[in-house]
C-alpha cells in the first residue's frame, strides 16, 4: 500500500519522459529528415478531425465493433517500429495511440526534457570518439549511415572493448524493430555487457512502474542483438519490411564518408553486403549481462544502477501482446485501475476513451479535446 502512495504522488517524473531512451530520439529524427513524403500537404494526416482552439469534438480513426477498420501499421503508415514504440506500450498503449494521431498535443516542456537527456548521451558519447555530420537526403542515405556505423563499430569494440550508440534491427513477431543500444563493453570477465543511460529530472530513482518498461528495453535490446550476430536476420526481412531501393545511387557526403571509412562502395546493396558479413563473421558473443543506469539531469550524478534478469520466454510474450495491436489483431488498451495515478501527467487525459468509459473501449469518440497551448 505505501507504493501505491508514493506513485499517487508523483510528478512528471513518473511519465516515462523524463528518461526515454534519448539516443533513439535522435535516431528517429534522422530518419524523419530523409523520410519521403507519403501523403499530400493538401490531405490531412491520420487523423481526420484534429482539435481545434475552440473546444470541437475530437474523431479519432473510425472504429468497427471495437476495432481499427485497418491496421495501426497500415493507418499511420509505418514500415517499421522502434524499440521504445514497444516500451511506450509498457507505461499506456493508449497514450502511444493518441500520440500518433494527435501529435500536435505534444508538450514543450516534454521537448526540453528530451534536449536535456539527449545532451548528457552526447557528452558521453565524445568520450570515446568524434562525431562527424553525415549530411542525408534519402532513406537509403540514412540506412547507409547506420550500416557505416555498424562496420566502424564492430572492430573498434573487439579492439578496444567498447562502443556506444550501436544500431540495431529486425523481425520481431511479424514486424521490424529499430533501435540503438546505448552501451556495450566487456567487463573484467571478458563478458559483453549492455549498459542503457537513463536520465532524471528529479535525484531520485523512477517507480516501480517505470522500472519495468525499462527492464523490458534493455532485454530487448539483448533479444535483436544477439539474432544480429548469430546470423538470424537476414536481407530479405530488411529489404522487405524497410522498402528499400539498394541500387538507389547514395548521396556524395555519405558516399565520402563511406571512403573515408576504407570502403570502397556505390549503393546501398555493396554496404549491406557488407554489414551482414560483418556481424555472422565478427565472432561476437550474445550480451551476457544488462545494465540500467539512472542519472540525475542537473548534476550528472548517478542516482543508482541495476542488473536486469533476462527471460527469453517474457520478452517474447510480451512482443507478442505489442505486436497484436500494430497488426490490427485487437483493440489499444488503457492502464489498468490500480495504475490509474498515470492519467494525472498525461497529456490525452481530457479526450481518453479509455478513462472515460472506466476501461472500456467506446464504439465512437466525440469527447472535447484540451485547448492546445
Amino acid at each position: 500500500m505505501a507504493e501505491t502512495g508514493e506513485e499517487e504522488t508523483a510528478s512528471a517524473e513518473a511519465s516515462g519522459f523524463s528518461d526515454l531512451s534519448d539516443s533513439e530520439l535522435v535516431e528517429f529524427l534522422d530518419l524523419e529528415d530523409a523520410k519521403e513524403p507519403t501523403v499530400p500537404p493538401s490531405k490531412a494526416g491520420p487523423s481526420s478531425e484534429l482539435p481545434e482552439k475552440d473546444d470541437k469534438p475530437v474523431s479519432l480513426q473510425p472504429r468497427k465493433n471495437g476495432l481499427d477498420v485497418s491496421s495501426p501499421m497500415e493507418r499511420f503508415q509505418l514500415k517499421y517500429l522502434y524499440v521504445t514504440d514497444l516500451c511506450a506500450q509498457n507505461w499506456c498503449e493508449l497514450q502511444v495511440v493518441y500520440g500518433k494521431e494527435l501529435p500536435a498535443f505534444s508538450t514543450p516542456e516534454k521537448a526540453a526534457v528530451l534536449d536535456t537527456g539527449a545532451s548528457i548521451h552526447l557528452a558521453k558519447e565524445l568520450e570515446l570518439h568524434d562525431l562527424v555530420t553525415v549530411p542525408i537526403t534519402t532513406k537509403e542515405d540514412a540506412w547507409a549511415v547506420k550500416f557505416l556505423n555498424i562496420l566502424s563499430m564492430v572492430p573498434t569494440l573487439q579492439s578496444e572493448g567498447r562502443i556506444r550508440e550501436f544500431p540495431v534491427f529486425g523481425e520481431v513477431e511479424g514486424v521490424f524493430l529499430v533501435g540503438v543500444i546505448d552501451e556495450l563493453h566487456y567487463t573484467a570477465k571478458g563478458e559483453l555487457e549492455l549498459t542503457e543511460l537513463k536520465t532524471r529530472r528529479r535525484p531520485v530513482l523512477p517507480l516501480p512502474a517505470q522500472k519495468k518498461k525499462d527492464y523490458f528495453q534493455v532485454s530487448l535490446y539483448k533479444y535483436i542483438f544477439d539474432a544480429m550476430v548469430q546470423g538470424k536476420v537476414i536481407p530479405a526481412s530488411l529489404i522487405h519490411h524497410t522498402k528499400l531501393c539498394l541500387d538507389t545511387p547514395l548521396g556524395p557526403s555519405v558516399l565520402r564518408h563511406a571512403q573515408q571509412g576504407g570502403f570502397s562502395v556505390k549503393s546501398l546493396s555493396d554496404l549491406m553486403e557488407l554489414v551482414f558479413l560483418s556481424l555472422t563473421l565478427s565472432d561476437l558473443p550474445a550480451i551476457d549481462t544488462l545494465k540500467l543506469e539512472y542519472v540525475h539531469q542537473e548534476t550528472a550524478a548517478v542516482l543508482g544502477t541495476e542488473t536486469v534478469a533476462f527471460d527469453e520466454k517474457e520478452v517474447k510474450s510480451q512482443v507478442q501482446h505489442y505486436v497484436a495491436y500494430w497488426m490490427g489483431r485487437r483493440a489499444p488498451q488503457g492502464v489498468d485501475v490500480e495504475e490509474a495515478w498515470k492519467c494525472r501527467t498525461c497529456d490525452y487525459v481530457d479526450i481518453c476513451e479509455w478513462r472515460r468509459g472506466r476501461g472500456v473501449l467506446s464504439s465512437s469518440l466525440e469527447p472535447k479535446a484540451k485547448k492546445l497551448k
